[in-house]
């Protein structure tokens, strides 16, 4: 067992990314049923759906699983309400993910009722400020990662920086992760564990709208770009997402309504250039929303429910295990 499965409950150093419109609670639990960590995305949820959404994933799963809070897109008042929310329904091994630093008053919300604190960061200097909160694992994003960058270092040079500078951290890899290989070679690298996202968006559990599952299997890296376009609720963060048509132009359109969306039992416009993702209860024209997607893609190839694709990646990662321990075993005797 290592220590990111010994911090969270896990039987694999696996999370999933919290991602908002597309982590609901039946993704989130099916992930935690197969031995990693589910996260469940909250986005800008009101506290009484927080309750509601932690409720109804531990009805179906008795394992640990997690939540998802953005401070930036929150704000203060809304992020600290919602770790409240979520911590008064979590079971006990719950733990709390947080995209971007918390302040210091809603991490303590999460440490101080005895829940694992994680913290997403995309520098050294905030993952140094994460560690000094209180977190029990720092998630290192790299620009390999799709939805939006926390920073503009690749995955395996922000590992090494930081794994310097805080060598006892617990540290969790971000960006790229796809396959057990994938996960061996960041634990290779000095990693505890990887977090995926774009390995879960086609998953039979998932909440993404089928469009959307079918261009992240359909794609390769070089279909994803890093832009600012999708900025309408989340301004000022580059993401990483599908090309589109909107993508291709060299000047920016009127930001009209282009789709509807329902959201907490309301229905909702969605502008052209909105930061959120076309989900399974968007209707119109949804080739022009934002596709968030990493450049793990062109190794996401089916969309299967999470329970074959996670016995698939224990697969990989015990085969790549094995081939490492025998590489090792060769240096050993041979040196």
């Amino acid at each position: 067992m290592n220590r990111v499965e010994r911090a969270l409950g896990l039987t694999l150093p696996l999370l999933q990314a919290g991602m908002g419109g597309v982590a609901g609670p039946a993704l989130c639990a099916a992930v935690s049923r197969a031995g990693a960590g589910g996260v469940l995305g909250l986005y800008k949820e009101p506290p009484e759906r927080v309750h509601a959404l932690v409720t109804a994933a531990a009805e179906l799963t008795d394992r640990p699983f997690g939540i998802n809070i953005i401070p930036e897109v929150a704000g203060h008042a809304l992020a600290l309400a919602q770790a409240r929310a979520a911590i008064a329904a979590l079971p006990s091994r719950g733990f709390a993910t947080f995209f971007g630093l918390p302040d210091a008053e809603t991490a303590r919300t999460v440490t101080d009722a005895g829940r694992a604190l994680v913290v997403q960061v995309g520098t050294e200097p905030a993952a140094a400020r994460a560690l000094l909160l209180g977190a029990g694992a720092v998630v290192l994003q790299g620009v390999e990662a799709g939805g939006h960058h926390l920073g503009t270092s690749p995955v395996a040079a922000l590992l090494a920086e930081v794994r310097a500078w805080h060598p006892d951290a617990v540290l969790v890899a971000a960006g790229g992760i796809a396959t057990g290989s994938d996960l061996a070679r960041v634990l290779a690298a000095g990693a505890d564990g990887a977090m995926a996202g774009t390995l879960f968006v086609p998953a039979a559990e998932s909440d993404a709208h089928p469009l959307f599952k079918r261009r992240v299997v359909a794609s390769r890296a070089s279909d994803t770009v890093v832009t600012g376009l999708f900025d309408i609720g989340w301004p000022g963060r580059p993401h990483r997402v599908l090309r589109n048509s909107l993508t291709a132009r060299r000047s920016r359109l009127e930001p009209h309504f282009i789709a509807r969306t329902t959201a907490g039992g309301r229905e909702l416009p969605v502008a052209r250039y909105s930061a959120a993702v076309p989900s399974a209860r968007t209707s119109g024209r949804i080739e022009e929303m934002a596709m968030y997607c990493g450049c793990s893609c062109e190794r996401v190839t089916c969309a299967h429910p999470v329970a074959s694709l996670l016995t698939r990646f224990r697969q990989e990662y015990a085969r790549a295990a094995r081939r490492g321990s025998l590489a090792k075993d060769r240096e050993w005797t041979t040196s």
